[in-house]
C-alpha cells in the first residue's frame, strides 16, 4: 500500500484496535462496537466480492437510515467499491434515472420501496441482483444472506483516490448529475472538521440526515474518524431525537430547517444539556432561542456542497451572525465575475473553491465537469461575499444555474437581468420563467426602481431587445417596492417564483 493511500479501512481498523469494545454506532437501541463493526464490514466485503463485486463496480442503495446501511458504506470502502445512495424522496422516475445512470450492479431496498425497485429493475441491463432488507425481503434476495460466509474479506489495497461515492445533486439542464467523490475527499474534509470543532472519542453523533445526503454521510464518517459515536435515526421525529440526545449524551448534531425548532418546541427539562455543536442551515431566531436554551452549546453557521464533500465553511453563529461562516482548512475560496476574475471583499460574485476536497467530476458527464472545474477551481453556481475578516456572505443560487426554454430557446436568467440592470431606472431585478400559451415558457422581469425613477414596462423590454437578442426581451415587466429575502438577507428567488410566476403583468 503506498504511504498516501490511507484509507476508511484504516479508520475501522485503528477503532477496532484502539477502542474495541467501545461503542461505534447505536440503531433502534441497538449498540455495535467498533471491533463488532469491523467484522461485520469484513463479511459484508467478503459477501459482496462473492457477488462478483470488484474496485470500482456500484452497488446502490435505496432506504431510509438502517444499520446495513453503514455496514454496506463501510464494506464498499473496504474492497474499493463505489457507493451509490439513492435518495427516497424521488419519484419513480428521477429514482430510475439515477439507477440507471449509476449502472449498479447490486441494488440494495429498504422494506418501503420495494414496489418501486421491483418496476424498475428490468429496465436496468447491469443489474445483477437485488437485495431486500427486513424481515421479510421477497422478491428479492434477502441482505442478510450477503453477511453469510466462511471467512470475513482479508485485508486489501484500495486506492485512497478512485471514486467512492456518488451523490446525485439537482441538475441545471433538468436531469441530476452524479457528484463523485473518493475516500481521500471525505477523510480529508472530515479532518478539518474534527480540528474545527475539537471532535473526539467522547464525542457522540446524532444522525438525523438521511445517509444519501453528504451531510448526513459526511458527519457520520467525521465521527466515526474521530473515534467517537454514532447513534443513527431511521428518519426525523423531534421528539424522539430529543429523547435520543439524552439517552446517549449526544454531543454532535447537524439539522436543516425546521427541525432544529421542532426538536426544541419537543424537549423538555435539562434533555439538550449534552449538547455542544450544532450545525446546518437555520434561521436566527431558531438559532437564538437554541443557545439561549443550551447556554453550554454553540451553533456552526456554514456552506457546502456535495462537490466540495460536504461543508466548506464553518464558525460559530455569534462570531458573525448571519453570515456562513470562514472557510476550513485544505479550501481556497474566492468569488469571481462573469469572466472568472476574482472580485475584492465586499462584492458579490460566483464562489469557486479549490483543494483535495474537491470532487473528482460529474459521473459520466465529462462536459459538466469541464464547466464547473474550469481554471482549477469548482464553480458553486452560488453568489457570496467575502468582508474584511474572511466570513462569507451567501447571496443565493447564481441565475445562469436557472434556464428558460421560450420557443425552442434556451435564455438564461442571469444575461437578462445583467442587461435590465444597466437601466439607469432600475435598482435590482429578478428574470423568472412563466407558463405561456404560445411559447410554452416566457420571460418575466420583477424590478425594483431606482429613488425618483418610473420607466414603463415597455421602455424595459425595448432596452433589452437593444442590448441582445430580441427573444430574449422579457414578455412581461412588473414593478414592486422591493423583493422578498431569506433570513440570510440574500434575494429570495424561489419567494419571486411564488408570488410572480403567473404569465401576466401583475
Amino acid at each position: 500500500m503506498a504511504l498516501d493511500d490511507f484509507t476508511l479501512a484504516d479508520v475501522y481498523r485503528r477503532n477496532a484496535a484502539l477502542a474495541p469494545r467501545r461503542t461505534a454506532f447505536v440503531f433502534e437501541g441497538r449498540h455495535i462496537s467498533h471491533l463488532d463493526y469491523l467484522g461485520r464490514v469484513t463479511r459484508l466485503a467478503a459477501g459482496l466480492a462473492r457477488e462478483g463485486v470488484t474496485a470500482g463496480d456500484r452497488v446502490a442503495i435505496l432506504s431510509q437510515n438502517a444499520l446495513e446501511m453503514v455496514d454496506l458504506i463501510g464494506a464498499e470502502a473496504y474492497i474499493g467499491a463505489v457507493l451509490l445512495p439513492v435518495n427516497v424522496r424521488l419519484s419513480a422516475e428521477e429514482i430510475g434515472f439515477v439507477l440507471a445512470d449509476g449502472a449498479p450492479l447490486l441494488l440494495i431496498v429498504g422494506r418501503d420501496y420495494q414496489p418501486i425497485a421491483q418496476t424498475l429493475a428490468p429496465s436496468l441491463p447491469s443489474l445483477r441482483r437485488c437485495f431486500g432488507l427486513g424481515a421479510d425481503a421477497a422478491p428479492f434476495q434477502p441482505f442478510g444472506e450477503l453477511y453469510d460466509v466462511d471467512d470475513p474479506a482479508p485485508r486489501q489495497d484500495v486506492d485512497a483516490d478512485a471514486g467512492f461515492v456518488i451523490i446525485h445533486t439537482a441538475a441545471v439542464g433538468g436531469r441530476p448529475r452524479g457528484a463523485l467523490l473518493s475516500q481521500r475527499n471525505l477523510l480529508i474534509a472530515q479532518s478539518s472538521l474534527i480540528q474545527a470543532l475539537g471532535l473526539g472519542e467522547a464525542d457522540v453523533n446524532l444522525g438525523v440526515l438521511p445517509l444519501f445526503h453528504i451531510t448526513g454521510l459526511g458527519l457520520m464518517l467525521t465521527a466515526q474518524q474521530a473515534g467517537g459515536v454514532n447513534v443513527i435515526a431511521a428518519k426525523f421525529d423531534a421528539a424522539e431525537a430529543a429523547r435520543g440526545i439524552a439517552a446517549e449524551q449526544v454531543t454532535l448534531l447537524a439539522t436543516f430547517a425546521p427541525m432544529l425548532g421542532a426538536i426544541l418546541e419537543h424537549a423538555s427539562g435539562d434533555q439538550l444539556r449534552s449538547l455542544r455543536a450544532v450545525t446546518g442551515l437555520d434561521t436566527p431566531q431558531t438559532i437564538e432561542c437554541f443557545e439561549a436554551m443550551c447556554p453550554n452549546a454553540r451553533f456552526w453557521s456554514t456552506y457546502g456542497q456535495s462537490e466540495t464533500s460536504g461543508l466548506a465553511t464553518l464558525s460559530p453563529y455569534r462570531e458573525r451572525p448571519k453570515s456562513a461562516g470562514r472557510p476550513l482548512f485544505w479550501r481556497s475560496m474566492a468569488v469571481v465575475d462573469a469572466d472568472d476574475r476574482p472580485l475584492p471583499e465586499g462584492e458579490v460574485g460566483e464562489i469557486v473553491l479549490r483543494g483535495p476536497t474537491v470532487f473528482k467530476g460529474y459521473w459520466n458527464n465529462k462536459a459538466a465537469t469541464a464547466h464547473a472545474l474550469r481554471g482549477g477551481w469548482h464553480h458553486t453556481g452560488d453568489l457570496g461575499r467575502f468582508d474584511a475578516d474572511g466570513y462569507l456572505w451567501y447571496a443565493g443560487r447564481a441565475p445562469e444555474k436557472d434556464l428558460i426554454k421560450t420557443g425552442g430557446e434556451n435564455v438564461y436568467p442571469a444575461e437578462v437581468e445583467a442587461a435590465i440592470r444597466a437601466h439607469p431606472g432600475v435598482a435590482e431585478v429578478v428574470v423568472i420563467g412563466v407558463p405561456d400559451p404560445q411559447w410554452s415558457e416566457a420571460i418575466k422581469a420583477v424590478c425594483v426602481c431606482r429613488d425618483g425613477a418610473s420607466p414603463s414596462a415597455a421602455e424595459i423590454a425595448d432596452f433589452v431587445a437593444g442590448q441582445i437578442a430580441r427573444f430574449k426581451r422579457p414578455k412581461y415587466v412588473v414593478f414592486v417596492a422591493s423583493l422578498p429575502l431569506t433570513a440570510t438577507g440574500a434575494i429570495d428567488r424561489a419567494a419571486v417564483k411564488v408570488a410572480h410566476g403567473e404569465a401576466s403583468s401583475d
